[in-house]
């Protein structure tokens, strides 16, 4: 018996009404699958996922399994950072000045340029008499606060009490205590500030962590500022540039003289625990890590700062820690949303199941702190010493005791001062640094061979769409639903069949969804018919939240965003596929679809505002299809002035924009 959804065109063009005969209803100018007023039973029609999820680490079942499931995920995290490739490192030009002496240690003041123009800055702590050998390093991402976070007199006295700290002194101002103990111990210690404290002010404070509305004023192909959906088509944010910060303070550590580079460590706790797990993700440099107040299955980091678009899609900070994965790394439970971090399911035991398959369990510490609320506080430190002192092999006497020193003043702790004038900042300097940074990225893609570097546009787009073909045995059409059973998606779907010999399969995709391909009569377009009069099995579909999955009967023109009020595409599109991605879901679940139809071979056929996302999907099928045709070519995703516009994805315009998916597309035609 002939499926009600896959109707003999001759049945179309002499019985207008064939449709409703099957018992299909017509609304618009297409049939539909599901009765007027009901949506397909999708999946990515629930409420979208935030930072306040749940994000639990699946561990698979074999070493080789997260080996391949690690390398995914690095290049997610370099891709979300704007790292992919890997820029090349420019001249730090690094300046150490202004050297203060504490018992047992001293600290400088230090800058450097991460890139051309734009200066990391920060304190370096070293041991005051430390011999001939070289010694181990650092690195101290301090986390929100910043590095001169001061409890005061008053303040402290409540750490006192609860045993949160020992000293009166030292205790006000943790970020630098640790660093000070650090230096004792032995380790040249570099403590950088974030974007926006203290001496990092050529971005502001403002910006960096508390931006909330967007500003029209800094959107422009031409001139644009962070937050911009030029700058999210880039890949452009404070988290990448703080990252990208991250792995020049190694490289400045790295190139002291009297550092060990092959016994380098981090830690930072908060905000800096969020950078510590990014950086040992993807830097190999580091041995032993201390990512406190950070790791949870549960809130992954509320500032903006913590997210970027595409970085936690299907991952989240437990499965990022666990890139680091054999080697040792240690962190502590506090009463905070790490608070369930031993339970099984929430963290801790994954952690340790994935380091036994590299028979590392011992490697591996989270130790009960929930008496305490979010912290990186003296006891907490404690933990870290002795961490760092076996796995650095620094061979110190176990317990190691913290001990006080006297706070430094303003002059000692200040970067910029006269001799060492404060860099260009503000509005026109963030204008001039995504320019730079984007000409920079690419010119470093067209300097690759062609195969460089179309292979390197297409690792980045296979992440940014986040899928590959399906498998036929995910597949199943029934009653004109398409359902992913893998994913819980259903897609609605009309195939029409030829009058005689099927002779190859076309899926034909409008802009608006299957409405777009048919007349107010329900007769199939010209376009579509040409299709049908050359033998083709014509396919068309509505993708997600066009046509049926719409509760109204207009085109969607701004995308869904999280319930956060705060207008940044990162809360969102970290955690959350785009809806051009999951249109380009669709499409691939309708070409393995396509392939049980019979005929000679697939087509697609993108008109009428379906260009960019069959281009996509091509760049992504490859050679399982023929051919692709699409109508225009003069579609661009630099012309996209919103976050919210269904066509957004971030990094198009980075990878090459629709040129660079044509070239990826195994055969095009207009």
């Amino acid at each position: 018996m002939m499926n009600r959804f896959f109707v003999p065109v001759k049945a179309l063009f002499v019985v207008t009404i064939a449709f409703q005969i099957l018992s299909a209803s017509v609304h618009a100018q297409a049939p539909r699958v599901f009765p007027v007023g009901t949506q397909p039973g999708d999946v990515r029609l629930e409420p979208l996922k935030d930072l306040n999820g749940f994000f639990p680490l699946e561990v698979p079942k074999s070493l080789e399994a997260w080996e391949q499931r690690a390398d995914e995920l690095r290049k997610r995290v370099l891709v979300a950072n704007g790292l992919w490739p890997m820029p090349a490192k420019t001249p730090l030009n690094a300046v150490i000045h202004g050297k203060t002496t504490r018992p047992g240690i001293t600290i400088e003041k230090v800058y450097f340029e991460s890139v051309p123009g734009f200066y990391v800055t920060g304190l370096l702590f070293r041991p005051a008499n430390p011999g001939a050998e070289k010694l181990p390093a650092v690195l101290c991402p301090h986390g929100h606060g910043g590095r001169l976070m001061d409890s005061g007199p008053e303040g402290v006295k409540k750490h006192l009490v609860t045993g949160a700290e020992r000293f009166a002194e030292s205790g006000r101002m943790p970020k630098i205590a640790r660093c000070v103990q650090l230096a004792r111990m032995g380790c040249v210690t570099f403590l950088f500030d974030m974007i926006g404290y203290a001496d990092n002010l050529q971005l502001s404070y403002d910006l960096g962590h508390r931006f909330a509305k967007q500003r029209p004023e800094f959107e422009g192909k031409k001139s644009w500022g962070l937050y911009s959906a030029q700058a999210e088509l880039r890949l452009q944010s404070i988290f990448g540039l703080q990252t990208w910060n991250a792995v020049r303070a190694l490289d400045f550590l790295e190139s002291l003289p009297d550092v060990d580079p092959k016994r380098m460590a981090v830690t930072g706790g908060s905000g800096g625990g969020t950078q510590s797990i990014i950086l040992c993700a993807i830097d190999h440099r580091p041995i032993v890590s201390f990512p406190n107040g950070m790791v949870s299955s549960s809130m992954q980091g509320g500032c903006t700062c913590e997210n970027a678009s595409l970085l936690r899609i299907g991952t989240g900070n437990i499965e990022l820690a666990g890139l680091f994965a054999p080697k040792p790394q240690a962190m502590t439970s506090a009463n905070d949303w790490t608070k369930e971090m031993l339970v099984p399911g929430k963290g801790y035991p994954e952690l340790q199941n994935l380091y036994s398959m590299y028979g590392k369990t011992s490697d591996v510490m989270c130790t009960d702190l929930t008496h305490f609320p979010h912290n990186y506080n003296y006891v907490t430190r404690s933990l870290m010493y002795s961490w760092f002192n076996k796995y650095m092999k620094l061979g110190l006497k176990e317990p190691i005791i913290e001990e006080d020193y006297k706070l430094l003043t303003e002059q000692e702790h200040a970067v910029w001062d006269k001799k060492h004038p404060q860099p260009e900042g503000g509005d026109k300097f963030e204008r001039k640094l995504t320019s730079q940074i984007a000409k920079r990225d690419t010119q470093m893609l067209n300097d690759l061979s062609k195969e460089a570097r179309l292979d390197m546009i297409r690792g980045a787009w296979e992440t940014m769409i986040g899928r590959e073909l399906p498998a036929a045995n995910e597949i199943k059409f029934e009653n004109g639903q398409l359902r992913n059973s893998a994913r819980g998606e259903v897609i609605p779907v009309v195939t029409l069949k030829p009058e005689g010999k099927v002779q190859f399969v076309a899926i034909c995709l409008h802009g608006n969804g299957k409405n777009g391909l048919f007349t107010k009569d329900g007769i199939p377009i010209a376009k579509v018919k040409e299709l049908l009069d050359q033998g083709a099995v014509v396919i068309t579909a509505d993708l997600f939240q066009q046509g049926e999955f719409l509760k109204g009967s207009q085109p969607l023109t701004l995308t869904r965003t999280v319930e956060n009020p705060r207008e940044f595409a990162g809360y969102t599109h970290g955690y959350n596929h785009s809806v051009f991605a999951r249109r380009t879901h669709d499409i691939l679940s309708l070409i393995t679809y396509a392939k049980t139809l019979g005929g000679r071979g697939i087509v697609l056929v993108g008109i009428e505002g379906a260009t960019p996302v069959v281009a996509a999907a091509s760049a992504i099928a490859g050679s399982s299809l023929d051919k692709t045709v699409i109508d225009d070519t003069n579609f661009r995703f630099a012309d996209i002035k919103s976050y919210r516009d269904p066509n957004f994805i971030p990094g198009a315009v980075k990878y090459g924009d629709l040129p660079a998916l044509l070239e990826l597309s195994h055969s095009v035609t207009k």
